[in-house]
């Protein structure tokens, strides 16, 4: 089984801003969605934002509109999260994560629920302090 692995986590002060990475050994097959995903201690992972590959179509939650975004390289066996303006509750285990039955809602989009996805990465920590 192939996992994902994510990258580019660090420790910014509120208002800074990271980058994250996720890296497949391959391009993902179209029709899927590629979702980030957090998880602060003692909590159960949360949907931040995700990309169907089929159109580029994004989403995010409402707690990170308009600071960040969603991207796929061209290959698109990488997908970034870039974060700006980050606030101490953006802190946690950053995961990112593949849905391939993306494709068979209604014409084909992205949710944010973890159940919903697989080949979960190790993560990458994301620690900002106020």
């Amino acid at each position: 089984q192939v996992h994902l692995e994510e990258s580019g986590g660090g420790s910014v002060q509120a208002g800074g801003s990271l980058r994250l990475s996720c890296a497949a050994p391959v391009s993902s097959p179209r029709g899927m969605c590629i979702g980030w995903f957090r998880q602060a201690p003692g909590e159960k992972r949360k949907g931040v934002a995700a990309i169907y590959n089929g159109n580029s179509r994004t989403y995010y939650a409402d707690s990170v509109k308009d600071r960040f975004t969603i991207s796929q390289s061209s290959t698109q066996n990488r997908v970034y999260l870039a974060m700006n303006g980050l606030k101490p509750e953006d802190s946690g285990m950053y995961f990112c994560a593949t849905d391939p039955e993306a494709r068979f809602r209604n014409g084909g989009f992205c949710v944010l629920t973890e159940n919903s996805y697989e080949d979960w990465g190790q993560g990458t920590q994301v620690t900002v302090h106020s």
